[in-house]
Protein backbone atom coordinates (compact mmCIF):
# COMPACT_ATOMS: atom_id res chain seq x y z
CA UNK A 1 0.00 0.00 0.00
CA UNK A 2 2.87 2.20 0.88
CA UNK A 3 4.37 1.17 -2.05
CA UNK A 4 1.39 2.57 -4.49
CA UNK A 5 1.22 5.65 -2.26
CA UNK A 6 5.20 6.41 -3.24
CA UNK A 7 4.35 5.83 -6.79
CA UNK A 8 1.50 7.80 -7.14
CA UNK A 9 3.52 10.79 -5.14
CA UNK A 10 6.31 10.44 -8.13
CA UNK A 11 4.26 10.01 -10.76
CA UNK A 12 2.57 13.29 -9.35
CA UNK A 13 5.68 14.98 -9.07
CA UNK A 14 6.57 14.08 -13.18
CA UNK A 15 4.19 15.41 -14.21
CA UNK A 16 4.20 18.64 -12.28
CA UNK A 17 8.11 18.76 -13.65
CA UNK A 18 6.80 18.28 -17.21
CA UNK A 19 3.81 20.48 -17.15
CA UNK A 20 7.09 22.98 -15.90
CA UNK A 21 9.47 22.04 -18.98
CA UNK A 22 6.78 22.65 -21.57
CA UNK A 23 5.05 25.74 -20.14
CA UNK A 24 5.29 29.00 -21.38
CA UNK A 25 5.60 32.46 -18.68
CA UNK A 26 2.00 32.14 -17.92
CA UNK A 27 2.04 28.40 -16.75
CA UNK A 28 5.11 29.10 -14.72
CA UNK A 29 3.60 31.81 -13.23
CA UNK A 30 0.40 30.03 -11.69
CA UNK A 31 2.70 27.02 -10.98
CA UNK A 32 4.70 29.53 -8.69
CA UNK A 33 1.96 31.32 -7.39
CA UNK A 34 -0.13 27.03 -6.30
CA UNK A 35 3.84 26.58 -5.12
CA UNK A 36 3.82 29.49 -2.90
CA UNK A 37 0.37 29.12 -1.28
CA UNK A 38 1.21 25.27 -0.82
CA UNK A 39 4.66 25.78 0.73
CA UNK A 40 5.25 28.63 2.24
CA UNK A 41 7.23 28.47 5.82
CA UNK A 42 7.46 24.31 5.13
CA UNK A 43 10.55 22.73 6.70
CA UNK A 44 13.18 20.95 4.37
CA UNK A 45 11.47 17.54 5.82
CA UNK A 46 7.92 18.55 4.49
CA UNK A 47 9.18 20.11 1.35
CA UNK A 48 10.58 16.88 0.39
CA UNK A 49 7.47 15.01 1.43
CA UNK A 50 5.62 17.25 -0.90
CA UNK A 51 7.97 16.53 -3.84
CA UNK A 52 8.73 13.02 -2.95
CA UNK A 53 12.08 13.52 -2.01
CA UNK A 54 13.05 15.03 -5.24
CA UNK A 55 12.60 19.06 -4.56
CA UNK A 56 16.17 19.39 -6.00
CA UNK A 57 15.11 18.78 -8.85
CA UNK A 58 12.31 21.55 -9.17
CA UNK A 59 14.72 23.76 -7.00
CA UNK A 60 17.36 23.24 -9.38
CA UNK A 61 14.43 24.30 -12.70
CA UNK A 62 13.41 27.61 -10.69
CA UNK A 63 17.03 28.66 -10.11
CA UNK A 64 17.79 27.64 -13.60
CA UNK A 65 14.51 29.92 -15.67
CA UNK A 66 15.64 32.92 -12.91
CA UNK A 67 19.60 32.83 -13.74
CA UNK A 68 18.04 33.04 -17.57
CA UNK A 69 15.44 35.27 -17.30
CA UNK A 70 16.27 37.87 -14.42
CA UNK A 71 17.72 40.76 -16.37
CA UNK A 72 14.28 40.69 -18.37
CA UNK A 73 12.47 40.73 -14.70
CA UNK A 74 10.12 38.04 -15.64
CA UNK A 75 8.45 36.84 -13.04
CA UNK A 76 11.17 37.93 -10.94
CA UNK A 77 9.16 38.78 -8.15
CA UNK A 78 7.40 35.03 -7.66
CA UNK A 79 10.80 33.42 -8.68
CA UNK A 80 12.49 35.17 -5.59
CA UNK A 81 9.97 34.19 -3.47
CA UNK A 82 10.02 30.79 -4.28
CA UNK A 83 13.54 30.56 -4.03
CA UNK A 84 13.37 31.87 -0.32
CA UNK A 85 10.72 29.15 0.66
CA UNK A 86 14.11 26.75 -0.13
CA UNK A 87 16.71 28.93 1.22
CA UNK A 88 14.37 29.69 4.60
CA UNK A 89 13.29 26.37 5.10
CA UNK A 90 14.73 24.94 8.40
CA UNK A 91 17.94 22.75 7.60
CA UNK A 92 18.14 23.84 4.46
CA UNK A 93 21.80 23.32 4.14
CA UNK A 94 21.17 21.13 1.06
CA UNK A 95 19.39 23.94 -0.86
CA UNK A 96 21.85 26.50 0.54
CA UNK A 97 24.35 24.30 -0.93
CA UNK A 98 23.01 23.32 -4.60
CA UNK A 99 21.91 27.35 -4.78
CA UNK A 100 25.58 28.22 -3.89
CA UNK A 101 26.95 25.87 -6.41
CA UNK A 102 25.20 27.14 -9.50
CA UNK A 103 26.27 30.43 -8.46
CA UNK A 104 23.04 31.96 -6.47
CA UNK A 105 24.50 34.74 -4.99
CA UNK A 106 26.72 35.99 -7.82
CA UNK A 107 22.52 36.25 -9.51
CA UNK A 108 21.17 38.08 -6.72
CA UNK A 109 24.13 40.64 -6.67
CA UNK A 110 23.60 41.49 -10.43
CA UNK A 111 19.87 41.73 -9.41
CA UNK A 112 20.90 44.71 -7.46
CA UNK A 113 22.64 46.12 -10.28
CA UNK A 114 20.44 46.42 -12.67
CA UNK A 115 18.24 50.48 -12.91
CA UNK A 116 15.53 48.37 -14.98
CA UNK A 117 14.49 46.29 -12.18
CA UNK A 118 11.83 47.23 -9.62
CA UNK A 119 12.86 48.37 -6.06
CA UNK A 120 10.83 45.41 -4.39
CA UNK A 121 12.67 42.64 -6.14
CA UNK A 122 15.88 44.06 -5.09
CA UNK A 123 14.55 44.13 -1.66
CA UNK A 124 13.50 40.28 -1.98
CA UNK A 125 16.99 39.59 -3.49
CA UNK A 126 18.64 41.61 -0.13
CA UNK A 127 16.82 39.20 1.97
CA UNK A 128 17.73 36.31 0.73
CA UNK A 129 21.16 37.65 0.64
CA UNK A 130 20.72 38.06 4.63
CA UNK A 131 19.61 34.66 4.23
CA UNK A 132 22.58 33.10 3.17
CA UNK A 133 24.77 35.55 5.73
CA UNK A 134 22.85 34.15 8.69
CA UNK A 135 24.13 30.60 7.50
CA UNK A 136 27.36 31.62 9.50
CA UNK A 137 30.85 33.28 8.08
CA UNK A 138 31.58 31.43 5.22
CA UNK A 139 29.09 32.27 3.93
CA UNK A 140 29.85 36.07 4.46
CA UNK A 141 33.22 35.22 3.00
CA UNK A 142 31.29 34.12 -0.18
CA UNK A 143 28.97 37.27 -0.35
CA UNK A 144 32.42 39.60 -0.05
CA UNK A 145 34.69 37.55 -2.50
CA UNK A 146 31.81 37.67 -4.65
CA UNK A 147 32.37 41.87 -4.83
CA UNK A 148 29.17 41.94 -2.57
CA UNK A 149 30.05 44.78 -0.80
CA UNK A 150 29.75 47.20 -3.80
CA UNK A 151 27.26 45.65 -5.01
CA UNK A 152 24.80 46.04 -1.73
CA UNK A 153 26.44 49.41 -1.11
CA UNK A 154 25.47 50.97 -4.36
CA UNK A 155 22.08 49.60 -4.14
CA UNK A 156 21.78 51.28 -0.72
CA UNK A 157 23.17 54.63 -2.46
CA UNK A 158 21.17 54.63 -5.39
CA UNK A 159 17.76 53.21 -4.21
CA UNK A 160 14.53 55.47 -3.99
CA UNK A 161 12.74 53.77 -1.04
CA UNK A 162 13.50 53.28 1.85
CA UNK A 163 12.64 49.69 2.40
CA UNK A 164 14.73 48.84 -0.11
CA UNK A 165 17.75 51.50 1.75
CA UNK A 166 16.66 49.60 5.70
CA UNK A 167 17.50 46.27 4.30
CA UNK A 168 20.68 47.24 2.77
CA UNK A 169 21.79 48.59 5.40
CA UNK A 170 20.73 45.85 7.61
CA UNK A 171 22.55 43.48 5.22
CA UNK A 172 25.79 45.16 5.37
CA UNK A 173 25.48 45.58 9.22
CA UNK A 174 25.81 42.02 9.61
CA UNK A 175 28.72 41.64 7.25
CA UNK A 176 30.94 42.86 9.89
CA UNK A 177 30.01 41.03 13.04
CA UNK A 178 31.37 37.23 12.71
CA UNK A 179 33.31 38.13 9.39
CA UNK A 180 36.89 38.89 10.72
CA UNK A 181 38.47 38.72 7.41
CA UNK A 182 36.67 41.17 5.34
CA UNK A 183 35.16 43.43 8.54
CA UNK A 184 37.89 46.32 6.72
CA UNK A 185 36.73 45.90 3.66
CA UNK A 186 32.94 46.71 4.50
CA UNK A 187 34.18 49.48 7.28
CA UNK A 188 36.03 51.35 3.91
CA UNK A 189 32.64 50.44 2.10
CA UNK A 190 30.55 52.20 4.47
CA UNK A 191 32.66 55.18 3.96
CA UNK A 192 32.55 55.56 1.15
CA UNK A 193 28.82 55.38 1.04
CA UNK A 194 29.24 58.71 3.33
CA UNK A 195 29.48 60.98 0.06
CA UNK A 196 26.08 59.49 -1.88
CA UNK A 197 23.35 62.11 -2.01
CA UNK A 198 20.36 60.11 -0.72
CA UNK A 199 20.15 61.85 3.57
CA UNK A 200 18.49 58.08 4.18
CA UNK A 201 21.02 56.64 2.96
CA UNK A 202 23.53 58.57 5.10
CA UNK A 203 21.73 58.19 8.27
CA UNK A 204 21.58 54.57 8.02
CA UNK A 205 25.47 54.42 7.40
CA UNK A 206 25.91 56.65 9.76
CA UNK A 207 24.14 54.70 12.39
CA UNK A 208 25.93 51.47 10.87
CA UNK A 209 29.55 52.91 11.79
CA UNK A 210 28.51 53.99 15.13
CA UNK A 211 27.40 50.89 15.78
CA UNK A 212 30.26 48.54 14.61
CA UNK A 213 33.27 50.90 15.22
CA UNK A 214 33.68 48.81 18.86
CA UNK A 215 34.04 45.55 16.68
CA UNK A 216 36.70 46.89 13.81
CA UNK A 217 38.06 49.41 16.96
CA UNK A 218 40.17 51.28 14.49
CA UNK A 219 38.75 54.32 12.11
CA UNK A 220 40.77 54.88 8.79
CA UNK A 221 41.53 58.40 7.93
CA UNK A 222 39.91 58.33 5.13
CA UNK A 223 36.16 59.00 7.15
CA UNK A 224 37.41 61.99 8.39
CA UNK A 225 36.80 64.69 5.20
CA UNK A 226 33.57 62.31 4.47
CA UNK A 227 32.16 62.49 7.81
CA UNK A 228 32.90 66.22 8.72
CA UNK A 229 31.18 67.46 5.26
CA UNK A 230 27.99 65.97 6.61
CA UNK A 231 27.70 68.51 9.12
CA UNK A 232 26.62 70.63 6.10
CA UNK A 233 23.55 68.75 5.36
CA UNK A 234 19.86 70.26 5.30
CA UNK A 235 18.76 67.35 7.25
CA UNK A 236 19.05 67.35 10.98
CA UNK A 237 18.94 63.79 11.38
CA UNK A 238 22.07 63.53 9.08
CA UNK A 239 23.78 66.27 11.51
CA UNK A 240 23.11 64.89 14.65
CA UNK A 241 24.14 61.23 13.64
CA UNK A 242 27.44 62.63 12.17
CA UNK A 243 28.30 64.73 15.49
CA UNK A 244 27.53 61.12 17.49
CA UNK A 245 29.81 59.17 15.40
CA UNK A 246 32.55 61.99 15.69
CA UNK A 247 32.25 61.35 19.73
CA UNK A 248 32.60 58.43 18.93
CA UNK A 249 35.46 58.73 16.85
CA UNK A 250 37.37 60.92 19.78
CA UNK A 251 39.03 57.63 21.17
CA UNK A 252 40.60 56.50 18.56
CA UNK A 253 43.46 57.66 16.09
CA UNK A 254 41.55 60.27 14.22
CA UNK A 255 40.76 62.27 17.05
CA UNK A 256 43.44 64.99 16.28
CA UNK A 257 42.45 65.37 12.28
CA UNK A 258 38.83 65.83 13.54
CA UNK A 259 39.69 68.44 16.58
CA UNK A 260 41.78 70.50 14.09
CA UNK A 261 39.02 70.19 11.27
CA UNK A 262 36.01 71.25 13.50
CA UNK A 263 38.00 74.32 14.65
CA UNK A 264 38.53 75.18 10.86
CA UNK A 265 34.64 75.10 10.31
CA UNK A 266 34.40 77.75 12.99
CA UNK A 267 36.05 80.07 10.63
CA UNK A 268 35.31 79.26 6.93
CA UNK A 269 37.84 80.64 4.11
CA UNK A 270 36.72 83.56 2.19
CA UNK A 271 36.06 81.46 -0.83
CA UNK A 272 33.46 79.63 1.02
CA UNK A 273 31.49 82.41 2.39
CA UNK A 274 28.32 83.95 -0.13
CA UNK A 275 28.62 87.00 -1.16
CA UNK A 276 26.46 89.59 0.51
CA UNK A 277 22.70 89.80 0.20
CA UNK A 278 21.90 91.25 -2.78
CA UNK A 279 19.08 94.81 -2.16
CA UNK A 280 18.39 92.47 0.77
CA UNK A 281 16.07 90.55 -0.95
CA UNK A 282 14.32 88.36 1.97
CA UNK A 283 15.12 85.28 -0.65
CA UNK A 284 18.57 85.69 -1.16
CA UNK A 285 19.15 86.19 2.99
CA UNK A 286 17.00 82.83 3.48
CA UNK A 287 19.35 81.43 0.64
CA UNK A 288 22.58 82.48 3.20
CA UNK A 289 21.32 81.55 5.65
CA UNK A 290 20.80 78.06 4.79
CA UNK A 291 24.54 77.62 2.80
CA UNK A 292 26.38 74.23 3.62
CA UNK A 293 29.29 76.23 5.17
CA UNK A 294 27.27 78.14 7.56
CA UNK A 295 25.25 75.02 8.60
CA UNK A 296 28.66 73.40 9.01
CA UNK A 297 29.98 76.80 10.75
CA UNK A 298 27.00 76.03 13.25
CA UNK A 299 27.38 72.16 13.67
CA UNK A 300 30.92 72.31 14.15
CA UNK A 301 30.40 74.91 17.50
CA UNK A 302 27.35 72.51 18.57
CA UNK A 303 30.15 69.67 18.08
CA UNK A 304 32.79 71.51 20.39
CA UNK A 305 30.67 72.07 23.03
CA UNK A 306 29.62 68.33 23.36
CA UNK A 307 33.22 67.02 23.30
CA UNK A 308 34.15 69.90 25.39
CA UNK A 309 31.64 69.18 28.17
CA UNK A 310 32.56 65.55 27.52
CA UNK A 311 36.15 65.61 28.59
CA UNK A 312 38.49 67.82 30.11
CA UNK A 313 41.21 66.12 28.10
CA UNK A 314 39.36 67.29 24.85
CA UNK A 315 38.94 70.99 26.16
CA UNK A 316 42.75 71.11 26.31
CA UNK A 317 43.19 69.90 23.09
CA UNK A 318 40.64 72.38 21.52
CA UNK A 319 42.62 75.30 23.75
CA UNK A 320 45.44 74.50 22.16
CA UNK A 321 43.81 74.89 18.51
CA UNK A 322 42.92 78.42 19.00
CA UNK A 323 39.48 77.31 19.59
CA UNK A 324 38.50 80.69 21.36
CA UNK A 325 39.43 83.20 18.72
CA UNK A 326 37.53 80.58 16.35
CA UNK A 327 34.77 80.72 18.49
CA UNK A 328 34.74 84.53 18.52
CA UNK A 329 35.08 84.51 14.97
CA UNK A 330 31.69 82.50 14.62
CA UNK A 331 30.16 84.32 17.09
CA UNK A 332 30.32 88.02 15.05
CA UNK A 333 28.68 85.64 11.39
CA UNK A 334 25.50 88.21 11.72
CA UNK A 335 24.66 85.91 8.10
CA UNK A 336 23.43 82.89 10.31
CA UNK A 337 21.83 83.03 13.68
CA UNK A 338 22.37 79.61 14.67
CA UNK A 339 25.98 79.63 13.81
CA UNK A 340 26.31 82.53 16.49
CA UNK A 341 24.16 80.81 19.07
CA UNK A 342 26.31 77.10 18.83
CA UNK A 343 29.29 79.82 18.78
CA UNK A 344 28.52 81.51 22.09
CA UNK A 345 26.88 78.45 24.04
CA UNK A 346 30.81 76.47 23.37
CA UNK A 347 32.60 80.02 24.14
CA UNK A 348 30.60 79.88 27.78
CA UNK A 349 31.57 76.16 28.69
CA UNK A 350 35.63 77.62 28.38
CA UNK A 351 34.75 81.11 30.04
CA UNK A 352 33.15 79.56 32.84
CA UNK A 353 36.07 76.33 33.23
CA UNK A 354 39.01 78.46 32.70
CA UNK A 355 39.66 81.85 34.51
CA UNK A 356 42.30 82.36 31.93
CA UNK A 357 39.71 82.31 28.68
CA UNK A 358 37.28 84.27 30.81
CA UNK A 359 39.93 87.33 31.33
CA UNK A 360 40.86 87.33 27.49
CA UNK A 361 37.44 86.85 26.13
CA UNK A 362 36.39 89.99 28.15
CA UNK A 363 38.82 92.00 26.62
CA UNK A 364 38.24 91.22 22.95
CA UNK A 365 34.82 91.28 23.31
CA UNK A 366 34.70 94.79 25.78
CA UNK A 367 32.69 94.75 29.29
CA UNK A 368 29.45 95.84 28.24
CA UNK A 369 29.41 93.24 25.82
CA UNK A 370 31.23 90.69 27.93
CA UNK A 371 28.79 91.60 30.16
CA UNK A 372 25.70 90.55 28.49
CA UNK A 373 27.42 87.27 27.21
CA UNK A 374 27.56 86.25 30.69
CA UNK A 375 24.28 87.14 31.09
CA UNK A 376 22.86 85.09 28.77
CA UNK A 377 25.03 83.61 25.99
CA UNK A 378 22.92 81.91 24.11
CA UNK A 379 20.79 84.88 23.19
CA UNK A 380 23.77 87.27 22.87
CA UNK A 381 23.62 87.58 18.61
CA UNK A 382 20.00 89.38 19.11
CA UNK A 383 21.25 92.21 20.60
CA UNK A 384 24.64 92.00 19.05
CA UNK A 385 25.12 94.99 16.61
CA UNK A 386 27.39 95.30 13.44
CA UNK A 387 29.76 97.30 15.37
CA UNK A 388 30.09 94.76 18.26
CA UNK A 389 29.99 91.92 15.50
CA UNK A 390 32.76 93.33 13.69
CA UNK A 391 34.98 93.62 16.79
CA UNK A 392 34.18 89.98 17.79
CA UNK A 393 35.40 88.84 14.63
CA UNK A 394 38.52 90.42 14.50
CA UNK A 395 39.91 88.81 17.39
CA UNK A 396 43.36 88.11 17.95
CA UNK A 397 42.91 86.04 21.00
CA UNK A 398 45.49 83.25 21.43
CA UNK A 399 44.95 81.04 24.68
CA UNK A 400 47.48 78.25 23.36
CA UNK A 401 49.75 80.58 23.65
CA UNK A 402 49.36 81.75 27.27
CA UNK A 403 48.81 77.88 28.06
CA UNK A 404 52.59 77.18 26.95
CA UNK A 405 53.79 79.98 28.52
CA UNK A 406 52.26 78.51 31.93
CA UNK A 407 53.62 75.21 31.30
CA UNK A 408 57.07 76.77 30.76
CA UNK A 409 56.86 78.60 33.88
CA UNK A 410 55.65 75.44 35.96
Amino acid sequence: MSSCKDQAAISDVMCFLHEWDQGNKTVRSRMLIDFLAKNTGKTCTELELEFAQVASLFFARLTAWMRLTYMFGTCLDLQLKAVGVFLSANSSHQYMTEFLEVGGVLTLLEILGQDHLKEEDKTKALDLLQIIANAGQKYKELVCESYGVKAIAECLAKSETERTQETAATLLKSLVHGNSKYQIQVFKGLIALLTCISPRAQQLVLQILRSVHPIVKSAHHSIVEPLLNLLRSLHLEVQYEASELITELMQSEVRPALLRSLVAYLKPTKEGIPKHKILEDPLMAKMIESHPVFLQQAAAAKTIRTLAQSSEEISKELLSLRVIHHLLYAMGNQEHADAQRQASLALEHFVRMYPVVEEHVCRAMGTTLFESFMHNAEALHMSMDSIQAEIVRSNEVNISRVLEEQNLDS
